[in-house]
Order: C-alpha cells, then sequence, then structure tokens
C-alpha cells in the first residue's frame, strides 16, 4: 500500500501513536473527526497543513491495522 508510507511513528511525537508525514495529528484524529460526522473538506480547513491524500491514507492504515491478528490477553 503506498499510502501507508505517509504514516509516521516516532517515540518523541504523540508517544509514538501513528501520525500523519510526522505532525502532531495522529490516525486516530482523522478516523474519529470523520466518525463523528466530518467531510474532508471540514478537516483540511480545520488542519490546513494536512494534505488532501492523508485522509485516505489514515484510513487505508487503520484498516490494515485492524485487520491484523491479535493475540488475546489471558485472563487470570
Amino acid at each position: 500500500m503506498p499510502q501507508l508510507d505517509r504514516i509516521t511513528f516516532d517515540p518523541q511525537v504523540m508517544g509514538g501513536k501513528p501520525c500523519i508525514r510526522g505532525m502532531r495529528i495522529t490516525v486516530g484524529t482523522i478516523v474519529g473527526l470523520i466518525a463523528s460526522g466530518a467531510i474532508p473538506e471540514e478537516i483540511l480547513a480545520e488542519y490546513p497543513y494536512l494534505e488532501a491524500e492523508d485522509i485516505p491514507a489514515a484510513f487505508s492504515f487503520a484498516a490494515w491495522r485492524s485487520s491484523e491478528i491479535e493475540v488475546p490477553l489471558a485472563r487470570p
């Protein structure tokens, strides 16, 4: 997925959460805004340093991440 190159991880930025191009806006922020009813044009107006390609990149990453299989934690 070529869009994943827009997603970065840096322990010094937002605690290492997946961010857009090293900026302090997380994938979760973008996904949450859309889930709350925001449209891409509103997000781009609110965060003018984002690029239009950043929004589908966030969703591509979220979809990829959600399809990973995680081992459930053992319960006592």
